[in-house]
């Protein structure tokens, strides 16, 4: 891109400062956490809005099959351009759960706009649609096209929104590369790790505290069998991935054992039942499907030594995501960040999971690329720096210039 289109770029975000800041106030206002997924249609018919003001041609798509509690559960879906080239700008507006209610009135301050979700990833969202925007605006797509895919339920596994836009054909695998804005703090995420969860419930059976000899303590029985699945984490935290990582971050498999766990009647009867749960954040050189197996015999192993009866419920198994990065759509990627960012663009892998992983899965290379900070994303000081913000967007307006 010459300099005087990347001035352009600049100059056209600049003008439009300001109204990215409101719809960003706009979006954060509204509620959507994600458990239980509540307000998803109000956030979703917002960004339709702002799509429509921006000539990006939006369209709300329902899902069908999609979980019972989540409310109105839809995609946004935007295109600017028309030509036969393909590039995905991808997002979610569901956040996590707030700390404080007051984490939906927006505060700016010191360049910053503080609140739930700003860095992850309405913020995001925000840089892409202008991006896209301006991208369109400023003659940049040639004979390409931007899609943009805003879904509602990432913070819950992703698997009714970007799930159903993979299982739908939806996703285009001849697109040039997919981007999605969550808050990689300045570097270029090309991989992310898999997940597994599981459910663990243990069956007892219950008597008055004065007959316990007569009941079968599942309480009991559940910290037996979370100790050796305490150990197995302790050794998969010691198995380190050969992708850089931010150095604050472990670079081994991740796992939080009781992340919940419950059980019991009363306080003085013999809990007939109890239950935990296992998350883990599994690096890309780990086979999944292997180690669902190997956690389910170790719990089965060590039930077995106390008569305990329990069950293993597979909650989510989703795979790791990779691009190499001298790939030609990491490289351009990488030109374009450091040139607006101005530094040496740094390619990382995701500490936790990505949406990556649907685009990767059909052979579209995908990044991680956005405004925010890890840090303080899911925190009480959640922010997003109003700059970083128009940065980002220049990124993807000049992204799509070098990829179509």
């Amino acid at each position: 891109m010459t300099a005087s289109a990347a001035q352009q770029v600049q100059e056209w975000l600049e003008e439009r400062a300001h109204e990215m800041t409101v719809l960003l106030e706009r979006l954060v206002a509204v509620d959507s956490e994600n458990p239980p997924g509540r307000a998803l249609g109000r956030c979703a018919q917002i960004l339709r809005q702002a799509m429509d003001d921006l000539g990006l041609s939006p369209e709300i798509i329902e899902i069908p099959g999609a979980p019972a509690e989540l409310e109105e559960p839809c995609i946004v879906r935007g295109t600017a351009g028309e030509g036969d080239k393909l590039l995905y700008f991808h997002g979610h507006f569901d956040v996590v759960p707030a700390q404080d209610g007051q984490q939906f009135t927006a505060v700016r301050r010191d360049g910053k706009i503080i609140g739930r979700g700003t860095a992850d990833m309405k913020g995001g969202i925000v840089s892409m649609l202008y991006g896209a925007a301006a991208a369109k605006e400023l003659g940049l797509l040639g004979e390409g096209r931007i899609v943009v895919h805003l879904v509602c339920d990432e913070e819950t596994g992703s698997v009714a929104g970007a799930g159903y836009l993979r299982d739908a054909g939806l996703i285009d695998p001849s697109a040039v590369a997919m981007v999605t804005g969550e808050p990689s703090s300045g570097s270029i995420w090309n991989a992310a790790r898999g997940a597994v969860s599981l459910r663990v419930d243990i069956q007892g059976r219950e008597a008055h505290v004065g007959q316990a000899s007569r009941g079968v303590n599942a309480f009991q029985h559940m910290l037996h069998v979370a100790r050796p699945v305490e150990r197995y984490a302790a050794e998969m935290a010691e198995r380190h991935t050969a992708f850089p990582m931010d150095p604050t971050d472990a670079p081994g498999t991740m796992l939080v054992v009781g992340g919940r766990s419950g059980g019991g009647s009363n306080f003085n009867v013999v809990p007939g039942s109890a239950y935990f749960t296992v998350d883990g954040r599994y690096n890309p050189e780990e086979d999944l499907d292997g180690e669902v197996k190997r956690l389910t015999a170790l719990i089965d192993e060590a039930a077995g030594e106390v008569g305990a009866e329990v069950s293993v419920q597979v909650t989510q198994l989703q795979p790791s995501a990779s691009t190499e990065d001298g790939h030609p759509a990491a490289a351009a990627l990488a030109r374009v960040v450091s040139e607006v960012e101005g530094g040496e663009a740094r390619f990382e892998m995701c500490a936790g999971i990505l949406e990556i992983r649907w685009y990767a899965q059909l052979g579209i290379p995908a990044f991680g690329y956005g405004p925010g900070r890890l840090d303080v994303s899911h925190g009480p000081s959640e922010y997003v720096e109003e700059a970083a913000m128009r940065r980002a967007a220049a990124v993807y307006a000049r992204y799509a210039g070098e990829m179509l």
